[in-house]
């Protein structure tokens, strides 16, 4: 017995003794990551050169990794986009930064938040300061972001891609025919293709018609940029990628697409030579993270506050565990809360999401109205604001979205997987049970659904989808029958949206807070940013850690990560009815 307290007391005490030292390093993390917020870390050395790459995923907000970099000695912070474009403007003004090093090996975005890094660039120009952009093989996406330097190199043994884009879709039909799987499918719109890999084995021609005519207009925006930047029309960029002719450095340098073939330490000494340095350590490389935590780049104003919500990836019901999920329960609280803040005198809402539930998606929407009702709600639009993503915005005083926004996809469709053969036949399993109602065990997968229970379903997307248009017609002002023709689940980019008037301007995140200043008629505001940026430990801490699975998912399955992501996605399917793009895009 004494052996046992012993023991007992001991570990009590080294209980307590965790649970305290644990509580004051939770609040040192606390403390630190609102002293990053608030006040700078560092500072800025003279002849200094910003960091750009562009091989970094950035998400709307930011992400803060400050136990891993305390642990591995490095910043692992990692800017949002619309920090990104503060920090090129701020930098612009600085007279610590001589230019930017643009780094553009890899590509980690996608059309959109390019077109936003892009702007930011070409504007950064103005202030006489240089942009040279380098890498050893430049992938197409991050060259038309290095287009906006002032000279683009690459190694003499590198690449540059220039092959045009393709997009490649997965399909499961043949795959569920072998295990003896049968969806049963249910959608409202002739171009909502998201159902297609359960019940097609290729492309249906509705289908390629849409994705045909939206990647042409994407390429045709890539040619165009490029076009104005490098003075090569439109017409031999094409022909270089449809015959090609860029296959080896020399043929990039041939064609004018680089301004020379350099090597690293080739391209070191041009900078120095750039900024009139002789000593090799005199260049001071700044990374994007840490000139966010060594200069204060967020506006500060005194007439009012604008809050800006951003809105990132699926569409769910509940609350939020993840920076990139939208979920009603948590959004409503935070749009509520803008709503009755008396401070606040606009609201900027950032969407870029491909949709989810469309239930999720009415109770959005339902509370974005109500807003609007008190005070201006603008809308900005990202890579995405498609199906779910358009149903949150639609209702807005004002809606940008760059011209490579992939926007539209009013439809909505719903998925009930019949197991039955899977169970029986594959498995050796059989189900049997009572049931006090007809329809008690609609829904179950361990049945076919009956012809009844089919108009059920049908009946019940068909009214999900008239309601979805009719939130369009109400938000952007359009007749019914215009509404219905471009609706049909057809998803667009942000031009041709504008045509259509599903989107009100071109433009980028920053115009859309301009605007929202305007119609509150604040001439010096402040951005007040939700939902709250959570440190990544801390949510690893709370359960979550979402991000950080992402991360090792990309690195172990490297390629093959967006087949990956296609298939998971396919599960949330038969979450209820579904106001979702398509498919995943996976354009190259």
């Amino acid at each position: 017995m004494r052996s046992f307290l012993k023991i007992f007391f001991a570990s009590f005490l080294a209980l307590i003794v965790f649970s305290v030292v644990g509580f004051f390093f939770l609040m040192m993390m606390v403390v630190g990551a609102v002293n990053s917020v608030t006040t700078p870390s560092s500072s800025v050395s003279a002849n200094s050169v910003l960091v750009v790459d562009a091989a970094v995923t950035l998400n709307e907000q930011a992400q803060k990794d400050q136990l891993g970099g305390m642990l591995a000695g490095e910043d692992r912070d990692v800017p949002g986009v619309y920090d990104m474009v503060r920090l090129i403007r701020h930098a612009g003004d600085d007279d610590n930064i001589k230019g930017v090093y643009l780094k553009v090996g890899g590509n980690g975005n996608s059309f959109a938040t390019n077109e936003e890094l892009r702007n930011a660039l070409l504007a950064f120009r103005k202030s006489g300061k240089f942009i040279y952009a380098y890498a050893e093989v430049i992938p197409q996406q991050a060259y038309y972001l290095a287009t906006a330097a002032d000279k683009i190199y690459l190694n003499p043994k590198g690449g540059l891609e220039f092959d045009g884009f393709s997009m490649q879709l997965l399909f499961l039909k043949g795959l569920l025919e072998k295990l003896d799987i049968h969806p049963q499918i249910f959608y409202a719109g002739k171009f909502k293709s998201a159902t297609e890999p359960l019940r097609e084995t290729q492309m249906t021609d509705a289908n390629r018609l849409q994705t045909s005519v939206f990647l042409g207009q994407l390429y045709g925006k890539f040619l165009s940029g490029i076009s104005e930047r490098r003075k090569i029309d439109t017409a031999t960029l094409h022909q270089y990628a449809n015959e090609g002719l860029i296959r080896f450095p020399n043929d990039a340098l041939k064609y004018k697409l680089v301004d020379g073939l350099k090597y690293d330490d080739e391209v070191m000494n041009e900078l120095r030579k750039r900024i009139g340095i002789k000593d090799e350590a005199g260049l001071n490389f700044i990374p994007a993270a840490k000139y966010a935590s060594a200069v204060n780049f967020r506006q500060y104003g005194e007439d009012g506050r604008i809050a800006l919500i951003y809105a990132q990836g699926d569409i769910v019901g509940g609350k939020s565990e993840s920076p990139t999920t939208i979920a009603s329960d948590t959004y409503i609280k935070i749009i509520r809360k803008a709503r009755q803040n008396k401070d606040i005198k606009a609201i900027v809402f950032r969407v870029n999401s491909g949709g989810g539930s469309a239930l999720a998606s009415e109770s959005i929407w339902r509370e974005l109205t109500l807003a609007r009702k008190d005070k201006p709600v603008i809308v900005s639009m990202g890579d995405y604001a498609a199906s779910g993503g358009y149903y949150i915005a639609c209702m807005a005083d004002t809606i940008f979205a760059q011209p490579n926004t992939l926007t539209g996809s009013i439809g909505v469709f719903a998925v009930l997987p019949n197991m039955q053969g899977f169970f029986n036949n594959k498995l050796g399993i059989t189900f049997d049970g009572v049931k006090t109602a007809q329809y008690a065990d609609l829904g179950s997968a361990s049945r076919p659904l009956t012809e009844m229970e089919q108009r059920i379903l049908q009946t019940s997307v068909d009214t999900i989808y008239e309601s979805f248009k009719g939130r369009v017609v109400e938000g952007r002002k359009l007749a019914g029958a215009v509404v219905d023709s471009i609706a049909q689940g057809r998803v667009w980019t942000g031009i041709e949206a504008k045509r259509l008037g599903l989107v009100d301007r071109l433009g980028g995140l920053e115009d859309a807070v301009q605007c929202a200043a305007k119609l509150a008629n604040l001439s010096a505001y402040r951005l007040s940013e939700y939902p709250a940026v959570q440190d990544t430990w801390l949510q690893r801490f709370s359960g979550g850690g979402e991000e950080a699975r992402t991360e090792a998912l990309k690195k172990e399955l490297g390629v093959y990560y967006p087949v990956y992501k296609q298939v998971k996605s396919l599960q949330q399917l038969t979450n209820g009815v579904q106001a979702r793009l398509p498919f995943d895009m996976m354009i190259r």
